[in-house]
């Protein structure tokens, strides 16, 4: 054990790895990258779902169903779930993921009927369940559409 020793140890992280940089470094001359090849090569990017010329998986599975590239998603929330928040508040959809009630994955809102809601309160969402509509507007509450 050196001094040096010593003093490397006592930073917080470790030195990176400096490849390419003359044979004395042991990182010299193919860099780590082998000889030939497309992963020898600057600017190599492997495409994905590439399995080196073997049939991709992909293409090997059968396809089912149809994908409506089109179809519209929302973030899903019952009536219930909206007692978690104050009396008299307004809700939508940044109020809700800024509370941790949801997390946003579709960035729109469709309220649900599940549930019983106890508290009057103003929601804004994309869609609204007509039961859901029902026992917000039956409490005094606000249901608006966007």
């Amino acid at each position: 054990m050196n001094l040096t020793d010593l003093n490397e140890r006592s930073t917080k992280y470790k030195a990176r790895k400096r490849i390419g940089r003359g044979h004395g470094s042991g990182w010299g001359k193919t860099a780590g990258r082998g000889h030939k090849g497309a992963k020898s090569r600057s600017g190599y990017k492997r495409r994905v779902g590439y399995e080196g010329g073997q049939m991709p998986l992909y293409r090997r599975l059968p396809k089912r169903g149809f994908n409506n590239v089109f179809r519209t998603e929302y973030d899903l929330v019952n009536v219930s779930t909206l007692n978690a928040l104050a009396d008299g508040a307004a809700v939508d959809h940044k109020a809700l993921v800024d509370a941790g009630v949801i997390k946003d994955r579709h960035g729109r809102l469709k309220i649900l009927g599940n549930g019983k809601l106890e508290r009057k309160l103003t929601v804004t969402a994309a869609k609204f369940s007509s039961a859901a509509r029902s026992q917000i507007e039956a409490l005094g509450g606000v249901a608006k559409e966007i």
